[in-house]
């Protein structure tokens, strides 16, 4: 895990005495909310529907125990018990008064964390693959790249004010994890005939209110030229992105209004200039920031496999939880422990102070001082020892954390909504709440099998709605609230934006509306183990749009 270094930690004390007094300065009337505007957000403060929203910043999704013991500690003192977990890996307080903020940042100082990027016209917080540096079927653990993105990004003079958020996803798999293709720039690690590594280049993905699937623009950028190839990506982007309208500011417009060859050209012109000097990765420092995310000294216990057919027999739950909540470890013996944020009844993404503070025993204990935070709003154990499972477990039960529902259809996205955010139009944590009601059961949950829920409040699309296998929209008429819903999104490798199928519902029918388009899934897949989004690429639109709205 990266640890800071002289300047990272001078740089992070200096903006928080400077945001410091800034907030000074708003509470004694000097600034006004507008001119406080632009510096709040350069510090991850936003001002919500009720009161102000601070969004911590969590690189690459990675923590070590000493991190989220601190993120407990500040929903204790300074919010209302908890925080809420986000689809950018960072963390949200919902309830924090303007003249704690920064008091929080130094408390966050302290234990090598910040709010700097995770708001404002920037490169936003780098997410990678929730199981990066453990998963099997990795080619390169992506954490340290995303690392050096972070550093070349966070004080890049050029890129400060861009016209518009920028975010970057990256992964060192095939298999991808992190939704790649609905990001401004999305990296995959690959390898060449000679075996080297590199990494395929996408760009101009995005949700929002036009939802967009990235273009691969460079199918193979070698190691060492990777952080000059995004640089030319990024000078072409701020060069020509519309600064006269933001819901055209993105790169994903830049990218369909003059098309890919034509950015691609000048991308490459760009790449000419730079490739080979200063922006090139030294192999020594490629090398020095690596070895922070050494693997962690694992046993040998001589247990390979866990009989989870015994444990059916002996503890059904445990053995649910170990069908859906764990993931292939690289390290024989070991396995990626998911925990769940989606309780049923519960608001998706929150935890309590109490259960930060009891994940980091658990991380401290069994998984290496080490855990991550999930762009499915949920949390990570990487290192697991198998000979450790069930004292795992058993802790995740004594913190109400062991819903053994990772994949399922209770395992929802959902952004915050018209509950806290200004900008929705529509209540999206009680949807998520009475579906999750409707789908309780745990056999009824198995039965269905993979299925993924996403819902946004808002076009915004916080809640990741376009790419759910079924996706949730909330929108506004007439005074109205009311939920559209989209069939067939996907925010894996094979990347697809959903389609609307019809009117929308109110809220009070769409727990209905889903059971429907389960029920006409279960009734028409081939087999129990075709998956949904197979399903419907299989038999199309029309049967769930029969069952949504009948013949009429």
């Amino acid at each position: 895990m990266y640890r800071y270094d002289e300047f990272d930690a001078a740089f992070v004390n200096d903006r928080v005495a400077q945001f410091s007094d800034q907030v000074r300065r708003r509470i004694s009337g000097e600034l006004t909310e507008d001119q406080f505007r632009p510096l709040r957000l350069m510090n991850g403060l936003y001002l919500q529907l009720h009161a102000y929203m601070l969004r911590v910043a969590v690189p690459y999704g990675t923590l070590s125990s000493k991190q989220m013991r601190m993120l407990g500690h500040i929903a204790r003192k300074y919010d209302r018990g908890y925080g809420h977990f986000t689809t950018r890996q960072n963390i949200q307080y919902n309830w924090p008064k303007l003249r704690d903020i920064p008091d929080i940042l130094a408390d966050l100082a302290s234990v090598e964390m910040h709010a700097i990027q995770t708001s404002g016209n920037c490169i936003r917080n780098v997410t990678t693959d929730q199981f990066a540096g453990a998963a099997a079927d990795e080619i390169i653990d992506p954490r340290p790249v995303a690392e050096i993105i972070r550093q070349w990004s966070s004080l890049h003079p050029e890129f400060t004010f861009l016209p518009r958020k920028f975010k970057i996803a990256i992964t060192g798999a095939p298999q991808d994890r992190a939704a790649i293709k609905f990001h401004d720039i999305g990296l995959m690690a690959q390898t060449n005939g000679s075996g080297d590594v590199g990494w395929a280049v996408y760009v101009g993905g995005g949700l929002g209110r036009t939802p967009m699937v990235a273009k691969l623009i460079n199918g193979f950028v070698p190691h060492e030229h990777l952080l000059a190839y995004l640089e030319s990506i990024m000078r072409v982007y701020n060069r020509y992105g519309r600064r006269d309208n933001k819901y055209k500011a993105r790169i994903k417009i830049l990218v369909h209004e003059e098309g890919l060859e034509n950015i691609k050209g000048q991308v490459e012109a760009e790449f000419a200039e730079v490739r080979g000097g200063v922006l090139t990765l030294p192999q020594q420092e490629l090398d020095r920031i690596t070895d922070y995310f050494a693997q962690p000294a694992y046993k040998d216990t001589g247990v390979v496999s866990v009989d989870i057919e015994r444990e059916k027999i002996l503890d059904p739950s445990y053995a649910r939880f170990l069908e859906n909540n764990t993931f292939p470890h690289a390290r024989p013996g070991y396995t990626s422990v998911t925990i769940s944020l989606k309780p049923i009844g519960g608001a998706p993404g929150d935890a309590t102070a109490e259960q930060m503070e009891a994940v980091a025993d658990l991380a401290e204990q069994y998984s290496f001082d080490e855990l991550r935070v999930t762009h499915e709003q949920n949390l990570v154990l990487p290192h697991v020892a198998l000979t450790d499972l069930r004292a795992v477990y058993d802790g995740l039960v004594e913190a109400r954390l062991a819903d053994a529902n990772a994949g399922e259809i209770t395992d929802m996205i959902t952004c915050p909504g018209l509950d806290f955010c200004a900008l929705a139009n529509a209540r999206s944590i009680p949807i998520a709440q009475d579906i999750s009601k409707r789908f309780a059961s745990p056999d009824r949950q198995k039965e269905i099998g993979k299925l993924k829920i996403k819902i946004s409040g808002c076009i915004n699309a916080c809640g990741h709605h376009h790419v759910g296998h079924i996706g949730i929209l909330g929108v506004e008429k007439k005074g109205t609230e009311l939920y559209q819903i989209t069939v067939g999104g996907d925010g894996s490798e094979d990347a697809a934006v959903g389609k609307i199928l019809g009117p929308g519902f109110v809220a009070e029918e769409v727990p209905s509306a889903i059971e429907r388009l389960v029920d006409a899934y279960i009734a028409k897949r081939e087999t129990e183990d075709e998956p949904f989004i197979a399903a419907y690429r299989r038999l199309g639109d029309a049967p769930f749009k029969e069952a949504l709205y009948g013949n009429g």
